[in-house]
């Protein structure tokens, strides 16, 4: 007799699987994969505990457990993720994207929406990965423009895919290359970026899921972390216009240091910090 996997019954195996396996949240990603396998949201799976499943749902899913056992990210196995109410494509050449930078997304978007009515605003977003901060600024600034760059060009097709899924295509332009190397000559009403930031000492101490999956190349800041955000804090500035911003995501304990990095550059007239909902100093600011 063949034997009968219910919704109820495979997602405890599959809880106690995952937490064996020391997966952070083994219900919950549990509840995610099955619910991606059987097309319903996670609520339809309450209502259906006693709902087997058919054999081509459990191969599926048994081929997504697999993965996610491996430390394999959610989102990384169903290929997207959800940012700013928006849901972008993302593979292993980008970085997951993070409630936490939605804290950036919307520093920039209050910032930007100051700009006087009907006057043209053009942006930049370095690093830009999956085009998280790029393309979700923009869908809330209809009369945005922006460049972006990323260093892969892996990640910029990625990117390049979700700006045309999400009609917005038309007001953003791609580069290849190192920071703001591709963009000389240009100015701009605010640069953006959430730059590698882990200290090299730091990067063993990461979780599996981040540490063994997501591109080295993203996270990896330097010694210090602090990397990127001292060639930020030199090369940005010249390149704002007057009132213009450079608005960076920071790590833990980053915050005065990338603060004290703007300040030395004489263009850069103020700082800024923004907290997270954790109460961490998440988002530096800098005005010209």
């Amino acid at each position: 007799m063949q034997e009968v996997w219910t919704i109820g019954r495979i997602l405890k195996w599959t809880e106690n699987f995952f937490r064996e396996k020391g997966i952070e949240s083994p219900r919950l990603d549990a509840e995610v994969l099955l619910a991606a396998v059987l097309e319903k949201d996670r609520m339809h799976l309450y209502v259906h505990f006693d709902q087997p499943l058919i054999p081509e749902e459990l191969a599926k899913f048994r081929a997504f457990v697999k993965d996610r056992a491996a430390h394999t990210p959610v989102a990384y196995i169903l290929g997207k993720k959800e940012f700013m109410g928006l849901s972008f494509c993302v593979t292993e050449a980008t970085l997951v994207p993070r409630p936490d930078t939605e804290i950036l997304v919307q520093a920039a978007v209050d910032e930007l929406r100051k700009r006087p009515a009907g006057e043209a605003v053009r942006f930049a977003d370095i690093g830009t990965g999956s085009g998280a901060i790029c393309l979700s600024v923009l869908s809330f600034l209809p009369e945005a423009t922006a460049d972006t760059v990323d260093i892969s060009a892996e990640a910029r097709a990625v990117a390049e895919e979700n700006a045309e899924s999400l009609g917005l295509s038309g007001r953003c332009t791609f580069h290849t290359g190192d920071l703001l190397q591709p963009l000389a000559g240009n100015t701009y009403d605010a640069i953006l970026s959430n730059p590698p930031y882990i200290p090299e000492k730091d990067i063993e101490t990461l979780s599996p899921d981040v540490r063994l999956k997501e591109p080295l190349t993203a996270l990896a800041g330097g010694e210090d972390g602090l990397d990127f955000y001292r060639r930020l804090a030199g090369d940005a500035p010249p390149m704002l216009k007057e009132g213009g911003l450079l608005a960076v995501e920071v790590g833990i304990h980053q915050a005065p240091d990338v603060a004290a990095l703007f300040r030395a550059n004489p263009l850069i007239g103020r700082t800024e910090t923004k907290k997270d909902l954790a109460g961490i100093e998440r988002v530096v600011i800098g005005w010209r």
